[in-house]
């Protein structure tokens, strides 16, 4: 961490945890059992990002196939962003409390058994359990994964090339996704949650074998923070809720209104009940780090700003152009297999360079990207406006995700290494509620009887809101990475 009494939001990357690639360390190599066990964590991320993209892909056939109305569908995905996002918080502090290896385990189990059941369930309300325990089972998993990652790695070189390798296997879970969702649709939506269940076992015999036990814990009674965890959870759950329905229950409505109501009633009881507990559930102090808070800002960016313009590619591509599932998932490969080709290299620009310029150089792609996208019209060709947005991506992506979790997780005590992952995680997940409703918000009704020209004005004004919140992200990353390099000149000519 910087040495600064009031570091940036966003970390300057000055540490010697990451400026320092030609240290010994970069040089040392990994014996089978480590890359053991970075290959099944990387197995869990990539089966949480082959999961999403699958399952968006057999939205509709669900709906054909089990009768269900549009409002219902919809939580076929957002259930599952409900249970991730409402109890990350709760997943990573379990971790740190109970062993990270030993949650690791029972979620991924626990995941496995709910996908199978998806994929048997005969009636829509079982889908949608389904999908939220599932989504549950993620908040434990993603975590716990990164946990033991950053605790089995030492910080600097070795630990920015495990996180580097860990985003490329997520990269291609998701390009997989969109790969395999297309064609198991065409063959049946089933299989889009009978495909996950045998690379869950996978992962979770692979974690039995290879990833290390947990440390043997001082002997005596451990005190659990069940207050804060009930109230952190629900504030949460509400949290996520209201959002996702806002759009449809009206941003102005008591029902919102009453919703973020409770969830700020329910957050305020939670810092009280830390604040007086001994062995609370997350340290508040945490919070006051505005390195790992800065980083978890970004990563609302990131995630919200993708996936709007996921949602709003998708509608331009299949309601408007035609595409078949599979055509659209074919339209989105070269991003995730640029983010394959490049994350597992990003670990060395980040020692490099900094966490803060990762994530600044992401966001000036990213940015690039929408704009470029603007230009969709009725009939506009794929090589020519699609593909390039698509490449941009491909380079975001890497950098602004490696630059976030290098940054929230360095200089965090090991003790709270998985409180630390579920707080970023939280920022993913929270944040694409947040930006995917302001922006469903923003869009008019998409439907059968709306024009070509009226849909194009929707996807336009949709894709104005994702381009202006990425390009101010785009400033606030440039503002403190210049801080961190002053502050870096000015410590090195006060040491002269």
């Amino acid at each position: 961490m910087a040495t600064s009494t009031e570091p940036p939001l966003i970390n300057d990357g000055t540490d010697d945890i990451t400026a320092a690639p030609a240290s010994a360390e970069a040089n040392s190599g990994w014996g089978a059992r480590l890359w053991g066990t970075l290959i099944v964590l990387c197995g869990a991320m990539f089966l949480d990002a082959l999961d999403n993209a699958m399952v968006g892909i057999a939205v509709p056939p669900i709906q054909s196939s089990l009768d269900m109305s549009t409002s219902a569908v919809q939580w076929v995905v957002s259930s599952y962003v409900l249970g991730f996002g409402g109890f990350l918080l709760l997943g990573g502090r379990m971790a740190d409390l109970l062993g990270r290896r030993k949650v690791l385990l029972v979620a991924v189990a626990v995941f496995a058994a709910a996908s199978l059941v998806g994929g048997i369930a005969n009636s829509g309300e079982l889908v949608i359990a389904a999908r939220f325990v599932m989504g549950v089972s993620a908040a434990f998993t993603a975590p716990a994964g990164l946990a033991i990652i950053m605790s089995t790695f030492p910080e600097g070189a070795q630990r920015n090339r495990a996180v580097s390798i860990y985003t490329a296997c997520g990269a291609a879970g998701f390009s997989m996704g969109l790969v395999f969702g297309g064609l198991l649709t065409e063959i049946g939506w089933r299989w889009t949650f009978l495909l996950p269940v045998p690379v869950a076992l996978g992962v979770l015999f692979g974690a039995l074998a290879l990833v290390p036990r947990d440390p043997a814990r001082a002997p005596g009674k451990r005190k659990y923070d069940v207050a804060g965890a009930l109230t952190v959870t629900l504030a949460m759950l509400l949290l996520v809720f209201t959002i996702v329905e806002a759009p449809a229950a009206g941003w102005g409505s008591a029902r919102t209104i009453g919703g973020f109501a409770v969830a700020a009633v329910l957050a305020v009881l939670f810092v009280t009940v830390e604040q007086r507990t001994a062995e609370p559930l997350i340290r508040l102090g945490l919070l006051t780090n505005r390195a790992l808070v800065g980083a978890a800002l970004a990563a609302a960016a990131i995630l919200g700003t993708y996936m709007s313009f996921q949602f709003v590619g998708a509608l331009y591509m299949q309601s408007l152009r035609g595409w078949s599932p599979l055509e659209m998932a074919l339209a989105f490969l070269p991003c995730g297999l640029l983010i394959a080709t490049i994350a597992p290299r990003a670990g060395k620009l980040v020692g490099r360079f900094g966490p803060a310029w990762m994530i600044f150089a992401g966001f000036v792609a990213y940015t690039a990207a929408y704009l470029l996208f603007w230009r969709i019209g009725a009939s506009s060709g794929y090589v020519g406006v699609i593909l390039p947005t698509m490449l941009l991506i491909g380079v975001a992506f890497p950098f602004s995700f490696t630059g976030a979790y290098v940054q929230a997780t360095s200089g965090v005590d090991e003790s709270e290494q998985g409180a630390a992952a579920g707080i970023l995680q939280t920022g993913y997940q929270v944040g694409a509620a947040v930006v995917l409703a302001a922006v469903t918000a923003t869009m008019t009704a998409d439907d059968g009887t709306s024009s070509v020209t009226e849909r194009l004005d929707s996807y336009h004004a949709g894709m104005y809101v994702v381009t202006a919140i990425s390009a101010l992200t785009t400033l606030f990353a440039l503002v403190s990475a210049l801080r961190g390099a002053a502050r870096k000149r000015a410590a090195a000519v006060a040491e002269r």
